[in-house]
């Protein structure tokens, strides 16, 4: 039987798309047939051929009108979102450390940016009577780490909050909206991090992963994720395989949540 996720000739908008797991999710979508734009706060040097780019920061009201607007302008419109963009420049030292300037930076990026574009792409879809949309979101906010990222976990929670709510809304209409959970995945960011961790330790790489996955509790798989694996998920869920799925969180933590 085949397994063909039936994409061919979707439109297919992703934010941060070009490193990580927004960089793997690209690449399934188009491997898949998905005519695919996405957007980074400045243009690879080398750009993947067939890929639609828009320069924009989404963690700012003007970068997602800029995104909105292109997507509109040369797609006509999307049939699939997926907001992956993310992230956290927060300073360490809990919450005293987080003045009015972070806890805004956090949550314009981390949670407004998805409540922009729904706002901006979702009417065409309801119009059409379908579309998908997946907020990625973060096993942080149910595990949050005090020291450094609870702006980043309150504003991840509020995304999967407010994700939920929208489902509600939408699903009858035709879109459904759903969630995924990463835990600790191996991007390029997250290799950068370990290797820190092994110099600062006298370790190697092997080394700066298991202090990693300590201070996380621990993974019970024994690794983190691949972005190709939360990409493979993603795509799933985005294609009528998934058609029945909607309102749900799907966490892709190799166990690391110990409840379920």
């Amino acid at each position: 039987m085949s397994f063909d996720l039936g994409l061919a000739g979707w439109r297919a908008l992703v934010t941060g798309g070009t490193k990580g797991v927004g960089a793997a999710v690209v690449a399934t979508l188009r491997r898949n047939g998905a005519t695919v734009m996405t957007t980074a706060r400045s243009l690879p040097p080398a750009p993947e051929d067939g890929v639609l780019y828009v320069a924009a920061d989404v963690g700012t009201a003007e970068g997602c009108a800029t995104v909105a607007q292109t997507a509109l302008a040369r797609l006509g419109g999307v049939d699939i979102l997926v907001n992956v963009v993310g992230g956290s420049t927060a300073p360490g030292g809990g919450y005293a450390a987080l003045d009015d300037a972070t806890w805004a930076a956090e949550l314009n990026l981390n949670l407004m940016a998805a409540v922009r574009l729904d706002r901006a792409l979702l009417p065409g879809m309801i119009a059409r009577g379908a579309g998908v949309i997946i907020h990625v979101t973060s096993i942080q906010h149910v595990l949050p780490l005090p020291e450094s990222t609870t702006a980043y976990a309150a504003a991840k929670a509020a995304l999967s909050t407010y994700s939920k709510s929208l489902s509600k809304e939408v699903t009858p209409q035709g879109v459904r909206v759903v969630r995924v959970s990463p835990g600790w995945v191996e991007t390029e960011a997250a290799v950068a991090l370990a290797q820190r961790l092994a110099e600062n330790a006298g370790t190697d790489y092997e080394g700066g992963k298991a202090i990693i996955m300590r201070s996380l509790g621990g993974i019970p798989l024994g690794r983190p994720a691949k972005p190709q694996e939360v990409a493979d998920l993603i795509a799933f869920l985005a294609s009528s395989r998934a058609g029945a799925i909607s309102g749900t969180e799907y966490v892709i933590d190799g166990g690391t949540v110990p409840t379920a």
